[in-house]
């Protein structure tokens, strides 16, 4: 049995390590924008390059993290030293242009958006876009070592804590100058939030990754607040599920259940207890602990059909559509959760699974092109849906692959 699930396990990761250096870093390395700098911003259905769209900062901060994580992934492997050294370029290429395009030099933070000149497109400002240019930036200075990134982060951390937040916990959309407005770019589902699950969840994973490499007590005490905000505020316990959009004093203004980011937050959140507690016997996170098992419980029971996840339930109904983001979620977040007990073997076979059906249905097959945006239950690619936008990045996917197969590599050491 154990061989068994070993032969598996490599199999799995061989495949993944294929697909992550042969399609998607492949793909995203040519969308280098030779004339005005970092990386085109959309690529429609058909594969045509839109070179004057606008440039997202999240999907460069996005593409910062993940060839940075590549450099990472790949550094001691000598035979892929020169893999190493393009990731190292490609990440340069989405550092400088966040610091020199994307920066906001009087009001500081960054932009929303530029032009495909660099020019500011949409000046806003909004919590969970600050975090992402963190996560990607402490990405970037493990692998460099600069201390020019490293201090931008920082910054940026001290900004998202002097001008995002109140008393109770972070806010969501500012103006350039940090003005609240509405929050209409994260509010969906026909609601304005003026607090959500989703930037909450983003700014602990960028704190955990800035605490993990710096060890500061700031971010650490920021870190166990969240932790709070999420036993106390997010998490439905009746329902074992987050709850999404909130007011002001984090009542819930809909009744929705996300299962891909319930099943994300299930492994995102023991990675950052486990940063936070590396002795394991600083803090007892027994009821984070709890949180973790339960979203990956409900997760499964309610969404995955032993193939793929369904996308989210809105006053009970079901929206089957299959996300890439959330399929590749779900693929690791099964994988964790059959980590935290081997014997429950139907998580990793869901992981599997999930695994089966994104190679079969949401890979792309045609070349020069990455995963289709969204496909229906039954794995058909739904047209008109752009393969690279603001939104589509390198991330949940090329996350996906690296996690699993360090965590294979980590069983055999």
């Amino acid at each position: 049995m154990k061989d068994n699930i070993n032969n598996k396990l490599n199999e799995f990761a061989r495949e993944l390590d294929d697909h992550l250096r042969s399609k998607i870093a492949k793909f995203w390395g040519s969308l280098v924008d030779q004339d005005y700098g970092g990386f085109y911003g959309f690529v429609d259905f058909d594969l045509n390059v839109e070179r004057e769209s606008i440039k997202g900062c999240i999907l460069n901060s996005r593409i910062l993290w993940f060839f940075s994580s590549l450099a990472e992934l790949y550094k001691d492997n000598a035979d892929y030293k020169a893999e190493v050294e393009q990731y190292l370029d490609l990440a340069k290429v989405a550092y400088d242009f966040l610091k020199d395009k994307f920066w906001d030099k009087e009001n500081d933070g960054v932009y929303w958006s530029v032009e495909y000149n660099g020019k500011p497109s949409d000046s806003s400002k909004h919590c969970y876009n600050q975090a992402f240019a963190i996560y990607g930036l402490v990405k970037y200075y493990e692998v460099t070592q600069d201390d020019e990134v490293l201090e931008l982060a920082n910054k940026l951390f001290w900004i998202i804590e002097n001008k995002c937040r109140d008393k109770d916990g972070y806010l969501e959309q500012f103006s350039s100058d940090f003005t609240a407005i509405s929050n209409d770019k994260l509010s969906e589902n026909g609601v304005i939030a003026e607090r959500t699950m989703n930037t909450l969840l983003h700014v602990f994973e960028a704190y955990t990754e800035l605490y993990r490499v710096t060890q500061q007590e700031a971010v650490e005490q920021k870190l166990l607040e969240i932790i709070a905000i999420i036993e106390s505020k997010i998490f439905n316990s009746e329902k074992s599920r987050q709850e999404v959009f909130f007011d002001k004093d984090y009542k819930p203004i809909i009744d929705l259940h996300s299962f891909g980011h319930d099943i994300e937050t299930s492994w995102l959140l023991e990675y950052g207890l486990k940063v936070l507690n590396r002795d394991e016997t600083k803090y007892d996170f027994s009821e984070s602990q709890k949180i973790v098992d339960n979203l990956a419980e409900k997760t499964y029971e309610l969404a995955f059909d032993g193939a793929s996840l369904a996308n989210e339930s809105e006053n009970g109904v079901v929206d089957t559509s299959r996300i890439w983001w959330v399929q590749a979620e779900a693929c690791l977040g099964f994988f964790n959760k059959w980590q935290r007990n081997e014997s429950d073997i139907k998580y990793l076979d869901a992981s599997l699974a999930i695994w089966e059906f994104i190679k079969k249905n949401v890979v792309d097959s045609r070349p020069g092109s990455e995963w289709f945006w969204l496909t229906d239950e039954n794995g058909q690619a739904v047209p008109d849906k752009p393969i690279v936008e603001p939104w589509k990045c390198p991330y949940h996917n090329g996350r996906m692959c690296i996690e699993i197969i360090k965590r294979v590599k980590e069983r055999e050491e």
